[in-house]
């Protein structure tokens, strides 16, 4: 790799998958507050809601969506109001 085409702030940080908890290390410029200790040092951790230990598509999982349950709610908060 090329030297000095990065950024200063690019540093190696952790991701943490917040609906699994999965955590894995990478690179990253992303600003963070937070910190997290991982196999004995300390990074910056950058939190995510999905990543692709728990997307459908690359775990092979996939949920089926309430259609009529969408319905039904909406419905119930609207009615069926008509046009005067």
């Amino acid at each position: 790799m090329k030297k000095g085409i990065h950024p200063e702030s690019y540093r190696p940080v952790v991701f943490k998958d917040m609906s699994n908890g999965d955590m894995f290390l990478s690179k990253s410029t992303c600003a963070t507050k937070e910190t997290i200790e991982l196999e004995g040092e300390t990074y910056p951790l950058i939190k995510i809601e999905i990543s692709s230990t728990s997307h459908p598509f690359f775990t092979g999982k996939s949920t089926l969506v309430d259609s009529a349950g969408r319905v039904d709610k909406f419905l119930s908060r609207y009615g069926d109001r008509k046009k005067k």
